[in-house]
């Protein structure tokens, strides 16, 4: 899948992903420069502790 996701993908639980997965991303985002003090993506724009739930999602950089 793409990485276009939307805040609609959040609706479904079926989109949600493993927890140990989404930790492990945000993991990634905290160390990358494109990650804000509010917890968004420079790149994308989205926010990263919901983005980062979604089994489908992936990073702009393709850091996951």
């Amino acid at each position: 899948m793409s990485d276009d996701v939307t805040p609609l993908d959040l609706l479904k639980p079926s989109n949600y992903g493993d927890m140990d997965v989404a930790n492990a991303r945000m993991s990634i985002c905290h160390k990358c420069p494109s990650f804000t003090k509010i917890k968004t993506c420079k790149e994308c724009g989205c926010f990263m502790l919901a983005k980062t739930r979604l089994k489908d999602a992936t990073c702009p950089l393709g850091k996951w």
